[in-house]
Order: C-alpha cells, then sequence, then structure tokens
C-alpha cells in the first residue's frame, strides 16, 4: 500500500465581526485588482512587443504599484493574498499555453468568486483558533468535524458566496486517508437523466432533479430581483436571495453526489464510466437545464480523487462508444435508437432496458481496455439483412419513457 499523505481541504463556516468582513472585503478587491492589472501587464507584453511575462516579473511590478499614490491602498491589506493572485495567474497562463484552459479572463466585481488565500506566514493557527494577518481576533468558525490531531494547515483560503455566507478552508495532510483493501468487483456506470446512475448490477439511483424542485422559489426571486433599481441597497438584498436559492440546490446536489461517490469507490476496485463531453452536451437547448443540474462533470470529478485517494481505478471509455446500441448478450449492433426508446427487443431474443443494457456494455469495454489496450471494445456482429428489415418490427415493441438519457 502506497505510504503518501494526501493533502485534504477541510472548510467550514464562520461568522466574522464587523471589522474582520470590512478587512477581507477589502482584501477580496485589493486581490481582484492585482489580478486584473498582472493580467493587462501580461497581455499587453505580448500584444506589443511579443514579450512574455512571468510570476517574478509580476512581482516586481506589484512591490512598483504599491509605491504609488494610486494604488497605495494595496498596503492596507496583507501581502500574501496578493502574491498567491499573481501564483494563480502564472498556473492560468501555464494551462493555457498546455492547451488545457483557455486564456485567462479578468475577475468580475459582481460576477467572480470572492476568495483570499494566506500562506503560513500570514495566519496562526494555535489551540483550535485561526487568526488571520491584519486581524486581532480569531475567526469564530464553527468546527462542524474536527481536523487530523497534531496536524497543522498549510494554506488558509478565505471566501464568501452569492448567499452572503462565508467559510475558511483549510489545507491539511490527512494521514487517515489510506488506500482501502482490494476487492475485485468492478462495475459499469451509465449516466442519464430519467435515472441520474444506472449500474451494471442493474440497480438505477434516482435523480433527485434539485433545481426542477426549487425552480419555483428561484423564479420568484429572480422577479423580485428584476423589479429593483441598480445599484440600490434593496437590489443588494435581492440578489442575495437569488444566492440563497442557489446555494440550496448546490448544497444539496453537492452532498447526493459525495454520497454516491464515496459509496461506489468503497465498494468497487474498478469503476467504468463514460468520456462525456457535458460542454457538447448543453448544446441541446432542450435537454441542457437537465444536464446541467444532473452535474456530472462535478460527479466525475469526485470519482475520480477518491479513487486516486483510496486505491481504485476509473476507466473513461471513449465518447463515441455507443453503448446503448450494442446487445449485451449477442453483440448485435442497431444502427438507430433514439431517446424515446427505453426498452428495446433484440433479434436474438433478449429484451433489454436501455440504460442496464448500456451499464453492462460499458463494463465489459472497461474490462477489455484494462486488460488488452485503450482502443478494445468489445466485439460487435453486424446484423443480417433480414434482422435489418425487422427493426421496425422491434422499435413498435418499445415501451414509453421520458426522452432524457
Amino acid at each position: 500500500m502506497s505510504t503518501t499523505t494526501v493533502k485534504r481541504a477541510f472548510k467550514y463556516r464562520f461568522y466574522p465581526t464587523e471589522a474582520q468582513a470590512a478587512e477581507l472585503s477589502r482584501t477580496f478587491g485589493c486581490v481582484r485588482k492585482v489580478y486584473n492589472l498582472a493580467l493587462a501587464a501580461r497581455t499587453e507584453a505580448w500584444k506589443l512587443r511579443q514579450e512574455r511575462v512571468g510570476y517574478q516579473a509580476t512581482s516586481a511590478m506589484l512591490t512598483a504599484w504599491k509605491k504609488t499614490e494610486e494604488l497605495a491602498y494595496l498596503n492596507e491589506v496583507s501581502c500574501v493574498p496578493l502574491q498567491q493572485s499573481l501564483r494563480h495567474l502564472q498556473t492560468a497562463f501555464t494551462n493555457f499555453f498546455a492547451k488545457r484552459a483557455r486564456y485567462p479572463r479578468y475577475k468580475s466585481r459582481k460576477k467572480s468568486r470572492k476568495s483570499a488565500e494566506y500562506t503560513t506566514s500570514a495566519f496562526r493557527f494555535r489551540d483550535g483558533e485561526l487568526t488571520l494577518a491584519k486581524m486581532v481576533e480569531p475567526l469564530r468558525i464553527v468546527w462542524s468535524r474536527s481536523i487530523p490531531e497534531g496536524i497543522k494547515p498549510s494554506t488558509v483560503t478565505v471566501s464568501q458566496d452569492s448567499a452572503g455566507r462565508w467559510f475558511v478552508s483549510l489545507l491539511c495532510e490527512d494521514p487517515a486517508v489510506q488506500p482501502l483493501p482490494p476487492t475485485g468487483a468492478p462495475i459499469g456506470v451509465d449516466a442519464g437523466l430519467y435515472h441520474l446512475l444506472t449500474l451494471s448490477t442493474g440497480e438505477k439511483i434516482a435523480n433527485p432533479r434539485h433545481e426542477r424542485r426549487d425552480r419555483a422559489r428561484l423564479a420568484r426571486a429572480q422577479r423580485g430581483l428584476s423589479r429593483k433599481l441598480e445599484g440600490s441597497a434593496n437590489r443588494d438584498k435581492a440578489q442575495r436571495k437569488v444566492g440563497q436559492v442557489h446555494a440550496r440546490i448546490a448544497d444539496r446536489r453537492r452532498d447526493h453526489l459525495h454520497k454516491i461517490t464515496t459509496r461506489l469507490v468503497r465498494e468497487n476496485q474498478t469503476i467504468v464510466i463514460e468520456d462525456l463531453t457535458v460542454q457538447n452536451l448543453l448544446k441541446n437547448h432542450r435537454l441542457a437545464r437537465a444536464i446541467s443540474d444532473a452535474a456530472w462533470r462535478e460527479f466525475r470529478s469526485m470519482l475520480e480523487y477518491k479513487a486516486q485517494w483510496y486505491g481504485r481505478r476509473v476507466i473513461a471509455l471513449d465518447r463515441w462508444f455507443p453503448s446503448s446500441k450494442i446487445c449485451s448478450v449477442c453483440g448485435i449492433a442497431r444502427d438507430t435508437l433514439p431517446l424515446g426508446i427505453r426498452t428495446w427487443m433484440c433479434a436474438c431474443g433478449t429484451a433489454h432496458d436501455r440504460d442496464v443494457n448500456a451499464a453492462r456494455n460499458i463494463l465489459a469495454a472497461g474490462l477489455a481496455v484494462s486488460a488488452c489496450g485503450a482502443d478494445v471494445r468489445p466485439q460487435r456482429e453486424r446484423p443480417s439483412r433480414t434482422r435489418r428489415s425487422a427493426r421496425k418490427q422491434e422499435n413498435r415493441w418499445a415501451t414509453g419513457g421520458i426522452p432524457a438519457d
């Protein structure tokens, strides 16, 4: 078993005093200002002189900016979050040049996430109390769970969401995260909308549809926001109400996905999923809202990092693999299978549930990939002309269902 210690973030809610809230709000604004100034400087240097400006150069620029009369207010907050914002910009450019992300964008005062990151030189953590730089009193944190005993955080990130809630995230080494005992059980997972997940065992996990359940409440809050005057205090209150509804939806969705992914990782050694391009799927405007609510991308992200923590394996199949169209018994592939067809009869006489059949094909393809290589797929047999002529009759056999797979 691996002895590498996993770094894990422990997130808690806290309630700042008026002075702390004002200090953190100033810090958020300064972090955003420095990030935008550095991004503008790097963009201008490349456009005018074809010159690449790195972190060291922007750090020197920050020192010069603090000495100007216009930006002297940057000295009023801790310098560590400002330096960290330059490091984050450097990471954004590294991802851009590696073609993992698009060109960095400017941070907006209204839309961007409000956060500031502190390293060990900018905070004190002692006897369960956390005190940030430029502050006298420790933060009033609600310790909903304990951090590993004897472990001190390496970085602290303070943030405020659109609902006005304050959070602090402590990045610590967690020795309790160790690989689980091996189990030979593999499983295939098919993502859908009518059922959130369908497993190759035949089990179906319901889709809670959190956004749909709170859609009326969200619409009411947004109508109230649209009636408020731009720039008024009432508009800020209405905007916070909209943020509270969104936060309620996101919290419930995240909690549900955590429970599902933790269970899958604990019970199975190998988990096979499809490599879905959610960004392209969202171009279907009839299903875009339901796809966003399902949060398939977040599900995969959780599954992958938990599998890495606990010594499991996640295999992502090629996105073009026709898992729903292949008979998992005889290997015959259909030419078409509309979304409205939820069950179908194969020419070999096997009745298939669309999602269960897809999950079984995903598992078979994943095991082939694991054994032989990334391009291996289950053997497929093209149906004969006689079988193709019988396809219309098979489609009539299909029962109705919600066309949201």
